[in-house]
C-alpha cells in the first residue's frame, strides 16, 4: 500500500482539496446550525405556561374604530358570560376582576430600583391558576400578597436594565431576589403591601393576585365602585376546535393570548429551518461531487500505474484503501471543525435567547452530534463505494 500512497502524493492537488474541505465545511455547518438552532429555540414556542394550562384561552371583545364611535362597550355583562359558558366547547368560564383603585408599585433587585409606576392588577378564580393553594392564598389583614408577574417584565429587565446596570439576570429559580412593594390608596386609606413573587407567566400582560385579595381590597378601598370584566378566561375541550373560531368571529370576540400566534410562528420557524438545511445539504452534495471528481482525476492520472499494481498481485481493496482513507479523513476533519465552530456560535445565540427567555433550558449539542455523525457515515459509505467501483473498473479492464 506504500506504493499507492506514493502515487497518490505525486498527483494530489492541495488547493483543490482545500476547496473541497471549505465547501463541505460550509455546507455541513449550515445543516448542523439549522438543526441545532431549531431544537434550541422551539421550546420557547411550544412550552406550556407554568401557571395556566394549554387548554385555557383568554378572550376579549374586538373594539374597532366604528365600535368606538358607536360607544359599544368592551366589557362582558352577565348574559354574555352565560352565553359563553353555554357553548359545547367550553368546560368553564372565569372572569378577570380588575382593581377599582389605584396601585403604585416599586420593584427592586439586589437593592437597585427597577420599576416605580402605576400598574394594572387583576385576578381570576383560583381554579384557573395552576399553583398549590398553600402558595396562592391571601388572608385579609396580611401585608404579604402572592403575585404572578408577566414574563415580559423580566424579559425587559434582563435584556435592557440588567445589562446596562451590571445586575444579575433573573430566571424562575431566582424570584426570591425580587423586592416588590405595592402602594394602594382609596376610600381614605393608604396602605403598602409586599408582593411575594411566586413566578412568571408568558400569557399575562397584567400582574395577577389571588381572588381573595382582590375581593377584600376592592371592598376595602373602593366599596362603592364596580366594573364589569373586559376579559374572560375559558377552559376549553380542544383549543384547536374549529367551532371556537366560528363563535369568536360571530360574536366579535378574539383570543388575546399568544397561543395561536405561537403555532403560526412555530410553523414558519420549521419552514425556514427546513429551507436553510436544504441549502446546506445542496452545498454538501456539491462539495461531495467535487471531492469525487478530484478522486476520479487522481485515479485516472494513475490508472496505468494502478493497473500495474493490480497485475503484480495487489488486490482492489489494497489499491482503493489509501483513496478511501483520504476521503474519510477529510470528512472527519470537516465534521470536527463544524462542531467546534457550532459550539462557539451556539454559545453566542444561547446567551441572547436565555436573556430574553430565562425559563428556557440550556440544552446540549446532542442533535448536532447525531445529525453530524449520520451525515458523516452516509457520505463516507458513498465515498468508499464510489472509489471501489472506480478501482474495480480498472481491475476489469486489465482482464
Amino acid at each position: 500500500m506504500n506504493l499507492v500512497w506514493k502515487l497518490l502524493r505525486q498527483h494530489i492537488s492541495v488547493p483543490q482539496f482545500f476547496g473541497f474541505a471549505f465547501a463541505n465545511l460550509f455546507g455541513m455547518f449550515i445543516v448542523l446550525l439549522g438543526f441545532q438552532f431549531y431544537h434550541d429555540v422551539i421550546p420557547v414556542f411550544v412550552s406550556d405556561d407554568s401557571f395556566m394550562k394549554a387548554d385555557y384561552l383568554i378572550m376579549n371583545k374586538k373594539i374597532g374604530t366604528a365600535s368606538s364611535i358607536s360607544g359599544q362597550s368592551n366589557t362582558f355583562d352577565n348574559s354574555e358570560i352565560d352565553d359563553v359558558a353555554a357553548q359545547k366547547f367550553v368546560k368553564k368560564v372565569g372572569k378577570f376582576t380588575p382593581t377599582e383603585y389605584k396601585v403604585n408599585a416599586n420593584m427592586g433587585v439586589n437593592g437597585t430600583n427597577v420599576l416605580n409606576s402605576e400598574i394594572p392588577i387583576e385576578s381570576v378564580p383560583n381554579g384557573f391558576v395552576d399553583v398549590p393553594l398553600n402558595e396562592w392564598k391571601y388572608t385579609p389583614g396580611s401585608k404579604i400578597v402572592p403575585i404572578i408577574l408577566p414574563r415580559a417584565y423580566i424579559t425587559m429587565y434582563n435584556f435592557g436594565f440588567a445589562q446596562s446596570h451590571s445586575l444579575p439576570k433573573l430566571s424562575d429559580g431566582l424570584v426570591g431576589m425580587i423586592d416588590f412593594q405595592m402602594f394602594i390608596q382609596g376610600n381614605g386609606h393608604n396602605m403598602s403591601f409586599k408582593g411575594k413573587v411566586i413566578g412568571f407567566s408568558s400569557r399575562l400582560n397584567t400582574i395577577l393576585v389571588p381572588q381573595t385579595f382582590m375581593d377584600w381590597s376592592n371592598n376595602f378601598f373602593a366599596p362603592n365602585s364596580h366594573s364589569e370584566p373586559n376579559r374572560l378566561i375559558m377552559d376549553v375541550t380542544n383549543p384547536g376546535d374549529e367551532h371556537i373560531g366560528k363563535y369568536l368571529s360571530k360574536k366579535g370576540y378574539e383570543i388575546e393570548d399568544e397561543k395561536m400566534n405561537e403555532e403560526k410562528t412555530t410553523y414558519f420557524l420549521r419552514m425556514m429551518v427546513t429551507m436553510v438545511m436544504v441549502v446546506g445539504l445542496i452545498i454538501s452534495l456539491l462539495s461531495f461531487y467535487i471531492l469525487m471528481l478530484s478522486i476520479y482525476l487522481l485515479v485516472q492520472k494513475n490508472s496505468s500505474k494502478l493497473e500495474n499494481l493490480l497485475l503484480i498481485g495487489f488486490s482492489p481493496n489494497d489499491v482503493a484503501k489509501p483513496y478511501q482513507i483520504l476521503t474519510i479523513s477529510l470528512n472527519l476533519a470537516v465534521l470536527f471543525i463544524a462542531w467546534i465552530v457550532l459550539f462557539f456560535v451556539r454559545s453566542y445565540y444561547m446567551n441572547i435567547i436565555e436573556t430574553l427567555f430565562p425559563q428556557i433550558e440550556d440544552g446540549n449539542m446532542l442533535p448536532a452530534f447525531i445529525v453530524g455523525c449520520t451525515l458523516f457515515v452516509l457520505v463516507s459509505i458513498m465515498n468508499i463505494i464510489a472509489i471501489r467501483r472506480k478501482i474495480m473498473r480498472i481491475w476489469c479492464r486489465k482482464d
